[in-house]
């Protein structure tokens, strides 16, 4: 329960959670040595000095006491005030006596001071505190013994200025550690930085450096990333090749069906070759969602333009709603025309017509195209997202099949970007079918 009330509180970054971890423990350890080192040495060393005081204030009493008059009394007190260097009088009255509490509030060994010499002096009637001085009025025989001296004589002073000092050598041996947790921060924030290009389809360079674990990981993920780039190569170069291969018998095929054409099976087999050949096309077309674009300054809107235009040149009903121009997004413009071109074709072949707009927001901006099919339920939109799945039965099997990659080939482009594809239910007049939703950060990743 705790963990949870602090956590909306506490960092989350690993820089600022390790200078906690590092500042807090250290500053406590200060405060409280600082704190105990007043309470009890400077506390000591007062009550030793005050002590100290009233056997003398307590001498010069007696001897005011002895006097036979106030005239030899006064001169007994000056004779010794001088030898204690102290000044003392004898007066007939004492003053309004001053509290503790007037003393400032960071002098703590004043106030005490002042304490321990009303419990050492049972004479004392009054005593007044001014800037760096007391004077007390002592009740005697012949008067009051008026003695003023430095605070200083009864009270170890300024001891706030050990909290001064821990405080300052703290800011500075902070800012050391700051810097040197800054430093060793930097290599593992620069391997975070590298992965996540990673994962976004970028192969950014990076040297191993900092503390012996940092390395470690560091070498752990380039060579984890060196497995990868292999097998995406490798997966490539298969469907590739497959792909590739597929396509010399298959035109055999196509040239001798041709010859049959009077036959009545033939209409039907060519048919199934060129569904073979569409699958292979969609299977070369997944393959070079792998291959490394150049990344460019690219007008979103015109694209989503000319995409649809494209479309719409065949006769079939795409629609784009908008003016064809900005936002300027840092795209590879091959890799999201052939997203877009999918979710075009996708909308077209599970419904009637296509509908396109952009919406722009504080920090991403999104191509939305709805359709007027059937749609996809909550449960398979998740599926349909990954390679090899289709849903024809669920969205109509009268339109044909297909390998299952339109989607996957948009969510891998999409991820490539720093993006993400989001399926949902269209809301616009018309189109109430799948709506698919390119959501694209700006500025980056």
């Amino acid at each position: 329960m705790l963990g949870r009330l602090l956590k909306p509180i506490f960092p989350r970054g690993l820089y600022w959670r390790a200078a906690l971890i590092v500042f807090v423990p250290v500053t406590t350890i200060l405060l409280v040595v600082s704190l105990a080192f007043i309470q009890r040495h400077y506390d000591g060393v007062t009550r030793q000095m005050t002590g100290n005081f009233v056997l003398v204030a307590h001498h010069l009493l007696a001897e005011a006491d002895a006097a036979p008059d106030a005239a030899a009394a006064e001169q007994a007190v000056e004779r010794l005030a001088r030898a204690f260097g102290l000044e003392a009088a004898i007066v007939p009255e004492a003053p309004p006596s001053a509290r503790a509490e007037d003393l400032p509030f960071y002098d703590l060994s004043g106030r005490l001071a002042v304490r321990e010499l009303a419990r050492g002096l049972p004479e004392m009637e009054s005593v007044a505190l001014y800037d760096g001085g007391v004077t007390l009025w002592l009740s005697g025989r012949h008067g009051h013994l008026e003695l003023a001296f430095q605070l200083s004589r009864i009270s170890a002073r300024n001891p706030h200025q050990m909290l001064v000092l821990t405080l300052v050598i703290g800011v500075v041996m902070g800012m050391i550690s700051f810097i040197y947790l800054k430093n060793q921060m930097r290599p593992m924030l620069r391997l975070a930085h590298v992965a996540e290009a990673f994962g976004h389809g970028q192969t950014l360079p990076y040297r191993v450096a900092g503390a012996t674990e940092v390395r470690a990981a560091g070498k752990a993920f380039l060579e984890m990333r060196a497995r990868i780039e292999r097998h995406i190569e490798q997966r490539t170069l298969m469907l590739s090749g497959v792909s590739h291969d597929l396509r010399t018998p298959l035109t055999r095929m196509r040239l001798a069906l041709s010859m049959l054409e009077d036959e009545p099976e033939a209409k039907a087999l060519l048919a199934d070759v060129a569904e073979m050949e569409a699958l292979i096309d969609r299977f070369l077309e997944f393959a070079r969602t792998e291959a490394v674009e150049t990344e460019v300054e690219c007008d979103l809107g015109a694209l989503v333009a000319r995409r649809a235009a494209e479309a719409a040149r065949g006769g079939r009903p795409v629609s784009f709603v908008g003016e064809g121009a900005g936002p300027v997004l840092t795209l590879r413009p091959q890799m999201m025309a052939r997203a877009i071109d999918n979710l075009i074709g996708n909308a077209l072949r599970y419904g009637e017509k296509a509908l396109l707009w952009i919406e722009e927001g504080s920090e991403t901006v999104t191509v939305c195209v709805a359709d007027d099919g059937q749609g996809i339920a909550p449960e398979h939109r998740e599926p349909a997202m990954r390679p090899f799945v289709r849903l024809d039965l669920a969205r109509g099997a009268s339109r044909g099949s297909g390998a299952g990659l339109g989607l996957a080939i948009v969510a891998d482009a999409m991820r490539s970007h720093g993006g993400r594809l989001e399926l949902g239910e269209s809301t616009s007049p018309g189109y109430g079918g799948l709506l698919a939703r390119l959501v694209l950060q700006r500025g980056g990743r």
